[in-house]
């Protein structure tokens, strides 16, 4: 009998299809390239892949865009190469989870087809029509510009929050419901292991449609506050699980922004709709909105401790974490969180381990445990992304210059973790042997998967936490971050009964002094080649990150 919560003891590892491996030579990843590429995973220890989109689609925002969710996409392969890379992963014991995107479709879906050709359609009730001369509100969508698209031949609009060729499913049908509910169970029948679910919190939109203050140049105002998580969603997240999670022995990770700590048990405690969220507001300190890149923070290390160790509690008081640092939307981890002259192996390294070993289950992005970095694009076209492109341009229009502009989007661009997996460093960096979709990063050459130190460290802190010594306490051990420690020092231990691990972290440029209160110590895993100590003390290089913990502690209160 397989453990009810199994994921916990997992270590995810996120696959975007399209840059991971390339095994036809035509430029894209397809699923094929994932099968060549699996004895590879299984030596790094994960457990899990979580697999981007694959499915039937144009690919304007990258397969997010779906227009058969049942379908495979020709550029990935064939519904039989997805068997067969399902059956060989589990060969291997790696689970397969993909993502499920069920806020909206492609234009080109045959549903919205359908709806377009014909006002008396059914269809018409599967997706969002407003009647009218005008735009039926000024909100604007995730990826700019008005939410409402009007139709060529009528005074009718459609809604879509995020791209106008990914307009939204209507949850308040309930036929449609019915038929996202038989496709995710046909799919959870064919053996997949669970799905990771996009954009979740907005299937439910408040229904007066009615406008708000204009918080830009444009004159239009962010639609987050009235079709992300709001009230009635409830109803709409239990069926969901009723009608299908709740039949499988499945694991279901929502992207859920928008939600406030306040309902975290509603979403992932006993009975919750998911099995764990990701949490965006530690992920997001570097900007004041994750859609509006232009707004930056000068955030410190102080502010982000506080954010992680909040994060942490609440997940802890409610459930269970998706602990992250990079996805396919965040640029990567060490460009973003570490000062430029310290973007090192060692910085990378310390980096994983300030995340790796918090409570929740771990999601490693593809490259990054590589301690890849961001690439640097001199103009707007060598973007891909529809979310840099539109940043771009606001930011002009915001008043900032094209230089400036350019800034914000190189250092926030989803292009940044969508570049081409290194493999080696021949030409290409072995993803390919033709022009990738998307060129590679500057970096290749000398940082690849070929005798890098940062890639041997991740293998040690996965064979760490899933079979190491403390692997229990790393797993299932309580986290309890502590106060007496230098602002640039993140901190915290994990406790299981009288077992204690510590984990210290110098998220900061400058050396920090840090009192252990403890004659010796047995060290788990360094980031660094050396650690400098002084009696009770420890001298924590920049950057730096340790495991350890306190020889001959007894903590028999668990605290």
């Amino acid at each position: 009998m397989i453990n009810k919560n199994w994921w916990e003891k997992e270590v995810i590892y996120q696959i975007y299809p399209k840059s991971f491996k390339d095994s036809n030579n035509d430029g894209v990843g397809d699923i094929q390239g994932i099968r060549e590429k699996l004895p590879y995973l299984k030596e790094l220890g994960i457990t899990t892949v979580w697999i981007c989109p694959i499915f039937t689609s144009p690919m304007v925002d990258n397969g997010y865009d779906i227009s058969d969710f049942e379908g495979i996409n020709p550029e990935f392969g064939t519904m039989a190469d997805f068997d067969q890379l399902l059956k060989d992963a589990n060969k291997l014991g790696i689970k397969v989870i993909l993502d499920l995107v069920i806020n909206h479709t492609s234009d080109e879906h045959p549903w919205f087809q359908a709806a377009l050709k014909d006002k008396e359609s059914p269809y018409r009730e599967y997706y969002i029509f407003k009647e009218g001369k005008t735009e039926p509100n000024n909100w604007r969508s995730i990826f700019g510009g008005s939410v409402w698209e009007k139709l060529p031949n009528e005074d009718t609009y459609y809604f879509h929050a995020f791209d106008k060729k990914q307009p939204d499913l209507n949850w308040e049908n309930p036929k449609l419901r019915q038929e996202i509910y038989g496709m995710i169970n046909r799919w959870l029948e064919k053996g997949i292991a669970g799905f990771r679910i996009d954009s979740i919190t907005f299937i439910k939109k408040d229904q007066d449609f009615s406008s708000l203050p204009a918080d830009g140049v444009d004159g239009l105002a962010s639609c987050k506050s009235k079709t992300r998580n709001r009230p009635g969603i409830e109803r709409f997240l239990n069926e969901l699980k009723e009608e299908t999670f709740e039949k499988y022995n499945c694991v279901t990770v929502g992207e859920a922004p928008g939600v406030p700590y306040e309902e975290y048990g509603d979403f992932i405690g006993d009975g919750g709709y998911f099995s764990m969220i990701f949490d965006f507001n530690y992920s997001d300190i570097d900007v004041e909105s994750g859609s509006d890149w232009f707004k930056r923070t000068n955030w410190t290390t102080k502010e982000f401790k506080e954010k992680l160790k909040r994060s942490q509690e609440v997940l802890q008081a409610n459930g269970w974490g998706a602990n992250f640092i990079e996805n396919h939307d965040q640029p990567r981890a060490v460009s973003k969180f570490i000062k430029p002259e310290f973007q090192t192996n060692e910085a990378a390294q310390a980096i994983g381990m300030l995340y790796f070993f918090l409570r929740g289950t771990p999601f490693i992005y593809q490259a990054q445990e590589l301690g890849m970095q961001n690439a640097e694009r001199k103009i707007i076209d060598q973007f891909n992304d529809i979310s840099s492109i539109d940043n771009y341009y606001r930011s002009i229009q915001e008043g900032f210059t094209p230089e400036e502009a350019l800034g914000f989007v190189n250092q926030r661009s989803r292009d940044n973790t969508r570049t081409p997996f290194p493999w080696d460093a021949s030409q290409y960096g072995g993803f390919s042997d033709t022009t990738p979709w998307l060129s590679m990063t500057e970096e290749y050459p000398t940082r690849n998967a070929q005798s890098n130190p940062v890639l041997a460290h991740y293998k040690q802190m996965i064979a760490l936490r899933q079979h190491g010594a403390v692997s229990d306490v790393l797993t299932n051990g309580t986290i309890v971050f502590l106060e007496n420690v230098p602002d640039n020092v993140i901190a915290y231990k994990r406790v299981l009964k009288d077992r204690v691990v510590y984990c210290y972290t110098n998220l900061s440029d400058t050396e920090e002094l840090v009192s252990l209160d403890a004659g010796s110590i047995d060290l788990f895993l360094n980031s660094h080649d050396d650690l400098v100590s002084e009696t009770n003390d420890v001298k924590l290089h920049p950057y730096q990150s340790v495991l350890f913990k306190k020889i001959n502690e007894v903590n028999g209160n668990g605290n």
